[in-house]
């Protein structure tokens, strides 16, 4: 759908005479992503089988993101998204030392739209919306020869929502802020360039 939305968009710029930069690719780093979130319930729901998680340790979200302007408002494209998450696990008491590990990978795609309702030449405001799957990789290593160890591998519906997104610095490399919710996170901070 976001081919062919690009592609009638190509053939309305090409008419319309619209010769602003079209293309933007952004990297950013979140914090407080969906899966982040997800991960401390898991940690509240292993307490009550007696299995306790600590040393919880995230890496990411880390994002790469390219949109096309169709109009100058409105840009089309997608996101992906990376995070790891790994956990010391105990079965039978800190004093006898941890019993596994749990590593958990993240990758998420979302197809995207954002809408720069505010476009100047050095600062923009915008807001973004995504909606996509992540596939998760969970894998646990127990270090009891006893207990065998897994990895599996799941799918789940994500998305991304930044309500406030704010842009600063050259009409073409930018840095910026944006906050809202999703595999993103909470709040982000990255670069965008446009061409």
């Amino acid at each position: 759908m976001a081919v062919a939305a690009m592609m009638a968009a190509t053939s309305a710029c090409a008419q319309n005479g619209y010769n602003d930069t079209r293309h933007e690719v952004a990297v950013s780093l979140g914090a407080g992503s969906n899966s982040d979130i997800i991960n401390t319930f898991e940690a509240v729901g292993a307490a009550m089988f007696g299995i306790t998680l600590e040393n919880e340790s995230f890496i990411g979200p880390i994002s790469a993101e390219y949109f096309y302007h169709v109009k100058p408002w409105l840009g089309v494209g997608g996101i992906f998204v990376y995070g790891q998450m790994t956990q010391d696990a105990y079965f039978t008491g800190k004093s006898n030392g941890k019993d596994g590990e749990y590593k958990n990978h993240y990758f998420t795609l979302m197809p995207a739209v954002k809408f720069d309702w505010l476009r100047k030449k050095n600062f923009g405001m915008y807001s973004k919306l995504a909606f996509g799957t992540t596939m998760r990789n969970e894998k646990a290593d127990y270090e009891s020869p006893e207990k065998e160890g897994y990895s599996e591998t799941t799918f789940e519906v994500n998305w991304q929502i930044s309500l406030l997104g704010l842009e600063a610095g050259s009409e073409r490399l930018r840095g910026f802020l944006e906050l809202g919710t999703g595999e993103q996170g909470i709040g982000l901070i990255g670069l965008r360039y446009k061409f």
